[in-house]
Formats: structure tokens, C-alpha cells, sequence
């Protein structure tokens, strides 16, 4: 499925997906105009964490339900591993997966052209998001997510999933030690998601790999929201690693 996002403010400082806010979840995408969110210059310290939003993201984030004072959230390491959110925010530790069955308790993902995927299953209101690049996909990230949700007593049936703006196929060009690793997850399944470029190398689409492991997990293709907004195409709007920009976008949602 694909939405367009919903744009708040002008510029536009966050999105929010119409299929999330159908379902009741205060939920925001920032853009590269809302202030007040870490860079990558400011990264997340295991030994002495420190809240990745100032007062600014705080007062814009609010105006979409978000209490980002009750925050949680992680140092992201490109893995697989889950944690699940303090009941009053704060540091979760070094993982790439936050999940929650708190009311009100802000999980929050940090990319700057890596997938961040929000998972809901509005009946058994449980929560979670991922942080997936093309090493949380090898190393199962997606399916761990899904895995996570239904430890907490969510189903991947149930699960409204939307992929917030990410590098898209368009512009994600990788080379043999990417494609090796994928090779060695996937077999030969691998070679659906990519089409060839210059020599040696190959523009990898991580939407379509992530929906397919998705689908595979149990999610209904039909539940799976993407927008296709590529953070390197649109300067203007988003921070891209690629594209030299050391600003980060946020996900953010909270059960309602």
C-alpha cells in the first residue's frame, strides 16, 4: 500500500501517515526543519546517554499527541536486537528495535536514509518501531520486530506498518561486500530487489526487501504503508548520509 504523507507546518517540520492517524496513533516523521534533534556529530553514549531532543523538537513533536518528555529511545548499532521501553522513557540501551505496551510512552528511531518502520496492532495495542539498514535486513531486523509485538501478545495479522521517508532504489547504489551479505541471508532471492548499475555494483531497494520479509512474517501486503519518499532526492526537505548531510530525521509514535 502507499500513502501520501500528511505535511504539518510550513515548511513542513513533520508528516504523519493518514493510515496511522486512521487508527488513532500519535505518531510524526520530522523533516530537516524541525530544530532541536541530535545529528549524527551528537551520537547516543551507552555510558552517559542524554535525551536526542532540546526544547524546540519538544514544543513542535507535542502539537502531534507526543509527550517527548516521557521519550525512549536507543544507540542504534545496525542489529537486530529488542528492547522494551522503560515505562517512563529514557535510554533503552544499544538496540535497533524499541517495543512497548505503555500508554503515552514516545518510542523514538533515528535515520538519516535507513528504514524506520512502525509496527501498531490497534487491538491488542502494542507498539514498535525499527531501525533498518541494509545490515539490520540481512541480520533480520524486520522479522525480529514482528517476533518482538508478538511476545507482547500483538499479531502480525493484526499489525498496521508504515515505512517513514528512507534512501530509495532510485539512488542507493552498493557494491560486492553488500551484495555478498545479502546473497548469504537471502540465496538467490536477493537478486528481485536490486537492478544492475555501473560495474560491480548494483541500486539495492530496501523497501521492497523489507516489505517482502514483512509479508513473509505475516503482515497483510494491504497493512504495509510507504510513501516512497526518498530522503537523497529531496534535499530540501530530509537529511541523507549519502548525500554529506550529518542532521538526522525522527520517528516517533505513542500508544494512544
Amino acid at each position: 500500500m502507499t500513502s501520501e504523507l500528511r505535511p504539518h507546518g510550513e515548511p513542513a517540520k513533520y508528516f504523519t501517515f493518514p493510515s496511522l492517524s486512521d487508527v488513532g496513533l500519535p505518531h510524526a516523521t520530522t523533516t530537516r526543519h524541525c530544530p532541536g534533534i541530535a545529528s549524527f556529530a551528537e551520537p547516543i553514549s551507552p555510558e552517559a546517554p542524554r535525551a536526542p531532543f532540546r526544547f524546540e523538537a519538544a514544543a513542535i513533536l507535542g502539537g502531534a499527541g507526543l509527550e517527548i518528555g516521557r521519550v525512549s529511545y536507543a544507540r542504534q548499532v545496525h542489529g537486530a536486537e529488542t528492547a522494551r521501553a522503560p515505562a517512563g522513557g529514557g535510554f533503552a540501551g544499544s538496540v535497533d528495535i524499541l517495543v512497548t505496551a505503555e500508554r503515552g510512552v514516545p518510542l523514538a528511531i533515528f535515520t538519516a536514509d535507513c528504514l524506520a518502520i512502525v509496527f501498531y496492532d490497534p487491538g491488542a495495542r502494542i507498539l514498535g518501531l525499527a531501525h533498518v539498514g541494509w545490515r539490520g535486513t540481512v541480520r533480520g531486523a524486520t522479522q525480529a520486530a514482528v517476533r518482538a509485538i508478538g511476545e507482547l501478545g500483538g499479531r502480525a495479522s493484526s499489525l498496521r506498518v508504515a515505512i517513514a521517508p528512507s534512501i530509495g532504489p532510485c539512488c542507493y547504489e552498493v557494491d560486492e561486500p553488500v551484495t555478498a551479505e545479502l546473497a548469504r541471508a537471502f540465496g538467490e532471492r536477493w537478486t528481485t530487489w536490486v537492478r544492475p548499475s555501473r560495474a560491480g555494483h548494483v541500486m539495492l531497494d530496501l523497501w521492497a526487501a523489507n516489505e517482502t520479509l514483512l509479508s513473509d512474517a505475516g503482515v497483510a501486503p494491504t497493512s504495509i504503508d510507504n510513501p516512497r519518499l526518498c530522503t537523497a532526492c529531496h534535499p530540501e526537505l530530509l537529511y541523507s548520509y549519502r548525500k554529506g548531510n550529518r542532521g538526522r530525521l525522527v520517528t516517533v509514535a505513542a500508544l494512544p
